[in-house]
C-alpha cells in the first residue's frame, strides 16, 4: 500500500516522542487523499515518472512534450498546454513537501528535546542524549534534502528512509530518560518525588509550545497541498491523447478512483 502524497511531507517529523500524538491527530484530519505507483524526478531537462510494475512504467514530459516507455507521443496543442502546466506543478509541488518534511523534522526533534530537558535528571545524561539528538536531527534533514530536496520523491516510502534515524533517536531518548524517571519514581525520597512531579506536570504545558503550535500550523500548510493535487489530478483527466492500449495517462490517483473501482467490481 502506498503512504498518500500529503501524508509524506508530515510522517517524517511528527510521529516522534511527544509530536506522536499531535502527527496522528493531524493525519486524521487531511482533507485530501491522493497517491501514486510512481517515482519521480525533477531533472533539469524534465521530469521522469517511473515504476518496477505495471505500464507504463517509464514516462518523461519537458515543455509539453511527452515520452512513454522510450516512446515519443504525439498531443495536440491543447494537451501540450496541459502537460507543460503539469510539469510545472510538479516542480514546484515537491520543493513544498521538502519544505514541510524539514519543519516537521524540526518540531519532532524540538519534542524530543523538550522532554529530556525536562526529565532527565542527570546532566552528564542530558548532555550526551542532547548530543545525539543534534546528530540525528542534522542526518534526517540531510536525508531530505537528498531526496525531496533534490527533487526525487519515492513511491511508498512513506518517510520510512526519514523515520528509522528518528525511531534511533527516540528509542535512545526513552531509554535513557525511563531509567532516570523510574529510579526517582521508586526513590523513598520525597524531595526526588516531588521534583519529578513537578517536571512531569510541566512537561504538558511546554510540549504544546513546543509541538502542538507549530504542528497545527504545519497541518495548515500540507492541506494547503490538496488544491494543487486536486488541479494535477484535473490535469490529468482533461488529456485528449490515449496510450497505445487506449488507457489514459494516470500518474496520479486518489481514494476515490479506488472507491469507484472497488463499487464497480462489487456490482458485477
Amino acid at each position: 500500500m502506498h503512504r498518500h502524497v500529503t501524508e509524506i511531507a508530515l510522517v517524517v517529523g511528527l510521529a516522534v516522542a511527544g509530536g506522536a500524538q499531535a502527527s496522528d491527530a493531524h493525519f486524521h484530519h487531511l482533507q485530501c487523499s491522493y497517491n501514486s505507483d510512481y517515482d519521480v524526478q525533477i531533472k533539469s531537462d524534465g521530469i521522469a515518472f517511473t515504476r518496477e510494475q505495471g505500464h507504463p512504467n517509464d514516462v518523461f514530459m519537458h515543455d509539453g512534450q511527452l515520452r512513454v516507455d522510450g516512446r515519443d507521443v504525439p498531443v495536440t496543442h491543447e494537451d501540450a498546454v496541459r502537460l507543460r502546466a503539469y510539469e510545472h506543478q510538479v516542480r514546484d509541488l515537491l520543493p513544498a513537501m521538502a519544505d514541510i518534511a524539514r519543519d516537521g523534522v524540526d518540531i519532532g526533534y524540538s519534542a524530543m528535546t523538550t522532554v529530556v530537558a525536562t526529565l532527565a535528571d542527570d546532566s552528564d545524561e542530558r548532555t550526551r542524549i542532547m548530543e545525539k539528538l543534534r546528530d540525528r536531527h542534522a542526518v534526517a534533514l540531510q536525508q531530505i534534502d537528498g531526496t525531496l530536496g533534490h527533487g526525487f520523491w519515492k513511491s511508498g516510502d512513506g518517510g520510512e528512509t526519514f523515520g528509522a534515524t528518528v525511531e534511533e533517536a527516540v528509542a535512545d531518548m526513552v531509554g535513557s530518560i525511563t531509567r532516570d524517571v523510574l529510579k526517582d519514581a521508586l526513590s523513598n525520597d520525597p524531595s526526588k518525588l516531588a521534583a519529578l512531579e513537578a517536571r512531569t506536570s510541566a512537561l504538558d504545558t511546554t510540549l504544546d509550545k513546543a509541538v502542538e503550535v507549530p504542528a497545527n500550523k504545519l497541518e495548515q500548510r500540507a492541506d494547503a497541498l490538496c488544491p494543487r493535487l486536486g488541479e494535477l489530478d484535473q490535469l490529468q483527466r482533461q488529456l485528449q491523447f490515449r496510450l497505445p492500449n487506449g488507457d489514459r495517462l494516470k500518474l496520479l490517483s486518489s481514494d476515490t478512483d479506488s472507491d469507484n473501482k472497488t463499487r464497480q467490481y462489487a456490482q458485477r
